[in-house]
């Protein structure tokens, strides 16, 4: 920006020095002086930056997007859920690819977005919102389910068959499957690695595991009000 300005300067002292010739000093000089004062006023003036608004939700927009629709992105796929938190169903998957529109707000940190399967929510730590949050509503959360957490899970049977050419091993595990679950998770060594929709009863996987070495499993059934898990089983190659 102030090489353009310096460019106008320059441009415009050209132009004075083209001026017809006159005889009195005071009127070049009052030309230069002209010249200056635009420069300098040119200079003072504040380049246009990015402004930010606070909406009702807390959240910041640019004014650049704050007229556009609400949406929200997504870095990694995400849940959503038919409620705010891990033990309600889960309904969809978000892609990272997709943006969808964001149509309500749960305090303290939850979207409640418009996707193919329905409208459902997602944990507001995974979004990245834009647009017009301003207008977004704030929304109240579904009532809990009536009844109590599922029975605990029943495992049936669990074998590994291990390759010791490439160190790897296929798991599978199988659970009675319970009639009051929203889904279920699958642990091993105590660290989530699956989350499985209702009504499944079994799970498989191939890990890389060498000879003499071992792994652990359980498998929780969630739903809204609480969770129950299976007993822990280990497998060894």
């Amino acid at each position: 920006m102030q090489k353009y300005i310096i460019s106008i300067f320059v441009s415009f002292l050209l132009v004075a020095c083209n001026l017809p010739a006159s005889n009195s000093p005071e009127s070049a000089e009052a030309i230069q002086t002209s010249a200056a004062l635009t420069v300098e006023a040119a200079l003072k003036t504040p380049l246009a930056t990015p402004t930010t608004s606070q909406t009702d939700n807390g959240v910041q927009a640019t004014s650049s997007t704050s007229s556009g629709q609400p949406l929200a992105s997504f870095e990694d796929v995400t849940n959503c859920r038919t409620g705010p938190g891990v033990n309600y169903e889960r309904i969809t998957q978000i892609l990272p690819a997709d943006s969808v529109e964001i149509i309500g707000f749960y305090p303290p940190n939850y979207w409640i977005v418009s996707t193919d399967a329905g409208a459902c929510w997602v944990a507001g730590e995974f979004v990245t919102p834009s647009g017009s949050l301003a207008a977004v509503p704030t929304v109240t959360a579904p009532p809990t389910p009536q009844g109590g957490a599922p029975d605990s899970v029943s495992l049936q049977e669990w074998f590994i068959s291990c390759n010791y050419v490439t160190n790897e091993a296929d798991v599978t595990i199988r659970w009675a499957d319970k009639d009051d679950e929203s889904g279920y998770r699958v642990f091993r060594n105590n660290e989530l690695i699956a989350e499985l929709v209702a009504n499944s009863n079994i799970f498989t996987e191939t890990i890389s595991l060498l000879s003499g070495q071992s792994v652990g499993y359980y498998v929780v059934a969630f739903n809204a009000v609480g969770s129950t898990s299976s007993r822990s089983i280990t497998l060894t190659c």
